[in-house]
């Protein structure tokens, strides 16, 4: 999963010279539009990445425009000075005229900052299912009481057997559970 750009200038002239300068340093652009309703459609085909927008499109303004954002979007502002001192601090923005280089590092710096954070998103343990929890918790209770651990050493024992046998915590309690049922 890769971020990609959209643009979207009420002028698509201007839409696309901004295209051609990040295509030139080497960003691609997913797509240009004029329009907000334009701008969600082709967003809502793209996993996740960066709306380069004007201040107003000619349906909907950008902060209305920011608010119809999926979470895995950012926007990115490209007005007058003026507009950019009544911008909220979540907006990042570049002012108008565009200098190449503000542009560039701004998309790259985004670029970067959501590349860390679908690393960061991907190494976090996946949560445990409810029944993955039950069984685990289960196992632990009878540890507990048929070989007198405290519930700290009963989950470290699960974790080592799970570790030695190379299963996942829940397998390892489901066979635990199932070895100390069949002693009764």
């Amino acid at each position: 999963m890769s971020s990609s750009i959209v643009i979207a200038l009420p002028k698509i002239e201007d839409a696309k010279k901004i295209r051609t300068i990040l295509s030139r340093h080497g960003i691609s652009v997913a797509s240009i539009c004029s329009s907000a309703a334009q701008a969600l459609s082709s967003i809502s085909e793209l996993d996740c990445g960066i709306l380069i927008c004007g201040y107003r499109l000619p349906d909907m303004p950008y902060r209305d425009l920011a608010e119809c954002l999926p979470k895995y979007f950012e926007l990115l502002l490209l007005a007058s000075a003026r507009v950019i001192n009544e911008a909220p601090p979540s907006v990042l923005t570049v002012e108008m005229p565009v200098k190449v280089s503000d542009l560039i590092n701004t998309v790259n710096m985004m670029l970067s900052q959501q590349e860390r954070l679908r690393r960061k998103e991907k190494n976090k343990p996946k949560q445990r299912s409810w029944k993955e929890q039950n069984y685990i918790s289960n196992a632990k209770m009878l540890l507990m009481q048929r070989n007198h651990l405290s519930e700290d050493d009963a989950y470290r024992y699960i974790q080592k057997c799970s570790m030695d046998s190379g299963t996942n915590m829940a397998e390892t309690a489901q066979m635990v559970l199932r070895l100390m049922y069949d002693e009764v």
